[in-house]
């Protein structure tokens, strides 16, 4: 008797891999972003365009009230920000038949995992080069013109008096975003990982680490200090050693941020995507995961960029 032609074919099967590499990449990706995951998001996925017009209204004033007079009308004085979504990244790989048949299962698990990790970095990256610009820095990375040294909090770097961060540095950069009346709560501390030694040091933060509100620890996050969240981030930019953009290596300086959440945005078109297409001409599956998303400024006052010594 006929069993008929409704094969499980590789074509069928194949219809399962996306959603089960999708689901991993994502896993991974969500694990290894922090800036990201620390600054306002607008999502604008499914949506057509390429500029996402935010209007930025300006802060009223109170108006005393007279008896038998009118109301004052407190004149609006509104700006916009463009946010160009203008970046497409994506990371691939095309595994032939005779890997996939003779590789173990954990190879498709490595591939997920680093996908995840390339574009939450490559996302990541972006942020923290643009938070360079913050109150009067530049936005191109790996040069000197980043806003103030980390142990005073005030100084403008100048390419060669880095400084590692200090308790009264720390507080310096509070009252800046203090006196631009920045809102005190969803502020963060991202620093590079050497930093993290130097707060050891500091008694605030040791005193006030394991202060919490008893929410999950998010990602990098390694403590708190004058009411602030301290994360660490691997990926702090690094700037040119002995100087600034004449220089010609790496390694002599990182850069750190104080910001408010609405310092800055990600404004994301398509997350994390993945796809496969078996290719015959190969004998292989081209695997691919992107993503499509733009990131702007969006208040230059609520944020320092600060500079400490790489090691």
């Amino acid at each position: 008797m006929a069993l008929g032609t409704d094969n499980t074919t590789a074509a069928v099967a194949g219809n399962f891999i996306p959603e089960l590499w999708s689901n991993e990449v994502i896993g991974a990706y969500k694990s290894n972003l922090v800036v990201a995951n620390l600054i306002t998001k607008i999502n604008h996925k499914g949506k057509k365009g390429d500029t996402i017009h935010v209007p930025v209204p300006s802060r009223g004033t109170a108006s005393a009230k007279t008896a038998n007079t009118q109301v004052t009308l407190s004149a609006a004085t509104n700006s916009v920000i463009d946010i160009s979504i203008n970046k497409h990244y994506e990371y691939s790989k095309l595994i032939e038949d005779i890997a996939e048949v003779q590789a173990l299962s954990s190879m498709r698990k490595f591939y997920t995992d680093d996908a995840g990790y390339a574009l939450a970095k490559q996302i990541d990256t972006d942020l923290v080069n643009l938070a360079e610009g913050f109150q009067g820095g530049t936005t191109t990375d790996k040069t000197y013109d980043v806003a103030v040294i980390a142990s005073d909090g005030a100084t403008a770097f100048t390419g060669t008096n880095e400084a590692d961060i200090t308790d009264a540095g720390i507080r310096a950069m509070i009252l800046t975003l203090d006196n631009a009346d920045v809102p005190m709560s969803d502020r963060v501390l991202i620093i590079p990982p050497v930093a993290a030694n130097d707060l050891l040091g500091i008694n605030r933060f040791t005193e006030q680490q394991y202060i919490g509100n008893g929410d999950a620890i998010r990602t990098g996050k390694i403590g708190m200090i004058y009411g602030v969240d301290v994360y660490i981030s691997t990926n702090a930019p690094t700037v040119k050693s002995g100087g600034g953009s004449g220089g010609t290596a790496d390694g002599t300086e990182r850069v750190g941020l104080l910001a408010h959440k609405d310092a800055m945005c990600l404004a994301e078109q398509v997350g994390i995507r993945s796809q496969t297409q078996y290719k015959q001409e190969y004998l292989g599956d081209l695997y691919t995961s992107d993503c499509i998303y733009g990131v702007s400024e969006l208040r230059n006052d609520a944020a320092v960029a600060f500079v400490m010594p790489a090691a």
